[in-house]
């Protein structure tokens, strides 16, 4: 990994605990797979981060020429295959907790697991909850809600979460959300939300065979869909058959969903 301009072995890395992503949650970060060992959709990813930093009012210790070179560097030294970078900015040491002085530029390469063929071929139950990010349009490192639910999300037999403001839909704690209406228009929630790099991609690839909105999605839109889908880096695309125990059209991955899935597949390496 990088830190604190040197390349290190993990078991050699440290951050202090005066450190405000340890203090106070205050740290951004972006995440982005390999296929081999080629970056997909880097420029999308550095735009978002540089984004995300200015938004937070972190300044990044690094000219985007220099992150690229040690990204590539960190490639190399690694030898990992199909695996993610996460490039993360923290707040820096800080005695009273409160200003940031030096942010820490923290780049990682990891293995992370895939979704499971079951997931991919029988689709995703998810639970609603009503719950609003602070700053959505930020990626940041706070998924506090998201780990506090968990052991409800257990209970309720459910694969992921579904938060929702004011009847409004926004998003799952790591992907965004899609429907495909009874028409085949396919409609994601366009307001509040972090707007994702497969989610952009999605709407580019799909755009030319189907109407695409994004806007406000209302609970009982979900009701009426004949399919839905999350999407993200990690996971592409996932269909979901059920909300609250309820089914989202016949409860199976639908013929758009799976039309999608293969799509993109192809047209990003990741089959």
């Amino acid at each position: 990994m990088y830190l604190k301009d040197r390349f290190l072995k993990d078991n050699e890395a440290s951050l202090s605990y005066l450190d405000l992503s340890v203090q106070r949650g205050y740290a951004i970060f972006d995440f982005f797979r390999l296929v081999g060992n080629q970056p997909l959709h880097l420029q999308d990813h550095l735009d978002r981060f540089y984004s995300s930093a200015e938004q937070m009012r972190l300044p990044i210790p690094k000219s985007r020429g220099e992150l690229k070179q040690i990204i590539k560097e960190l490639i190399w030294e690694n030898e990992l295959p199909d695996s993610g970078i996460r490039v993360q900015l923290t707040g820096g040491e800080n005695n009273d907790g409160q200003e940031f002085i030096s942010p820490t530029l923290i780049i990682s390469q990891i293995q992370f697991p895939f979704p499971s063929s079951s997931l991919l071929e029988n689709g995703m139950r998810l639970m609603s909850y009503q719950y609003q990010r602070q700053l959505p349009q930020v990626k940041t490192t706070d998924y506090l809600m998201s780990i506090w639910l968990q052991p409800i999300l257990k209970d309720g037999n459910a694969d992921d979460i579904l938060y929702f403001s004011g009847g409004i839909i926004t998003e799952s704690p790591r992907s965004n959300f899609f429907i495909v209406t009874a028409e085949g228009k396919l409609i994601t929630p366009g307001a509040n939300v972090l707007k994702g790099i497969t989610r952009k991609n999605l709407i580019q690839m799909a755009s030319t065979e189907h109407a695409v909105e994004e806007r406000d999605v209302r609970m009982e839109e979900v009701a009426a869909a004949r399919e839905a889908f999350i999407t993200s880096t990690t996971k592409q695309i996932i269909p979901v058959v059920q909300l609250d125990g309820k089914m989202i059209g016949d409860g199976k991955p639908g013929s758009v969903t799976k039309k999608l899935m293969k799509q993109l597949g192809e047209r990003t390496g990741l089959h």
